[in-house]
């Protein structure tokens, strides 16, 4: 297949760019507009390949980006471009709501231009695949699960800005036709993760002895989901979901903030040569709870799982032990961005 990926240089994206050139042999182009979470040194492994190519693009920019549609001629899109911490759009929601709901929506007008363009037999081919948050629901109570159907109220500027998005992708399909496919995904985690996260941080600190900042009591919850079994998802739908539908990924994953923390400070004092990391308890900094911070969030991924076959392989001490494999050993990658970039310091205080 002939794809376009938007926000390939990003944690998420750049796992997608990879996947799909080294595993799958598809033909990819990258539009980044390259922000500060953006890194090309996570797409090295590709980016000599002769079906890989990167153009840097703001998707907010709708001539260039229907210029590359009509070079590229691609059989579908996939729409990961985004702001995304939650942390940031308290600090500043005007960058998400530029970059979410207008960008998003430049988007959606080059590809229904481009899509309407193209040969009827083309045309049913088409998809227009939009990435999404399981943040655009909420906060759930103690039990239950949000699927498909759930109730879209969004708590953070984040969250709001991508619910737009979701409500003009699906809008873009039932008044224009525009073949569209949704999905909501969970926490992602893994290799290549912008150092502000939550995971990376708490590895970096944890690694290098520094305090590790714990909102509140550490008890909220949230559902995690290995990137690479998000990747394989969001191809299996790309290719065998039905258009206007929405699919939800999890990791059937759910645990308290406090309990990662332990998690890592236990598989990087197994896996660190600093033998010498003092008690968790006096490692872990609980700080002031984030602004309007979600109780728990926890995914039912049963329509994806039963209707398209999917299966998380990552259960969360494997992945969060692998993760800081990673960490340990590719500090050529993670140390310009705390020298440059980002060094740990506190976000979303509002």
């Amino acid at each position: 297949m002939r794809v376009v990926v938007t926000g390939g240089a990003g944690f998420i994206g750049s796992a997608l760019c990879r996947y799909l050139v080294a595993q799958c042999g598809w033909q990819v182009v990258n539009i980044d507009k390259l922000t500060y979470a953006a890194d090309l040194r996570s797409l090295a492994e590709i980016e000599s390949a002769p079906g890989y190519r990167f153009v840097q693009a703001d998707i907010a920019d709708g001539d260039k980006i229907s210029r590359v549609l009509d070079d590229f001629a691609p059989d579908a899109i996939l729409h990961l471009a985004a702001e995304s911490h939650v942390d940031r759009s308290i600090d500043g929601p005007g960058d998400f709501v530029q970059t979410n709901i207008v960008g998003t929506y430049r988007l959606l007008d080059a590809a229904l231009t481009y899509w309407r363009g193209l040969p009827a037999d083309r045309q049913k081919t088409f998809r227009f695949h939009h990435v999404s948050t399981d943040e655009v629901y909420g906060s759930l109570g103690a039990t239950g699960l949000f699927d498909e159907t759930s109730r879209y109220q969004p708590n953070s500027p984040y969250a709001a800005s991508k619910a737009s998005s979701d409500h003009l992708v699906r809008a873009w399909h039932h008044t224009y036709g525009l073949p569209v496919l949704i999905s909501n995904c969970s926490n992602n985690y893994g290799p290549f993760q912008f150092p502000e996260k939550f995971i990376p941080l708490m590895i970096l600190n944890a690694m290098a002895g520094r305090k590790l900042p714990v909102y509140g009591d550490g008890k909220n919850i949230r559902d995690w989901l290995h990137v690479s079994d998000h990747v394989a998802a969001l191809r299996l739908i790309l290719q065998h979901g039905e258009t206007g539908e929405t699919y939800n990924v999890g990791g059937r994953n759910e645990a308290r903030n406090i309990d990662i923390v332990h998690q890592i400070i236990s598989h990087v004092r197994d896996l660190s040569p600093n033998r010498t990391l003092p008690g968790d308890d006096d490692m872990i900094e609980y700080v002031t709870d984030r602004p309007g911070h979600d109780q728990r969030y926890a995914i039912d991924a049963s329509k994806l799982e039963n209707r398209l076959g999917w299966q998380a392989h990552y259960d969360l001490d494997r992945g969060l032990r692998d993760t800081v494999v990673w960490y340990l050993s590719h500090p050529q990658w993670w140390q310009p961005i705390l020298d440059r970039k980002y060094d740990g310091q506190r976000l979303g205080t509002a």
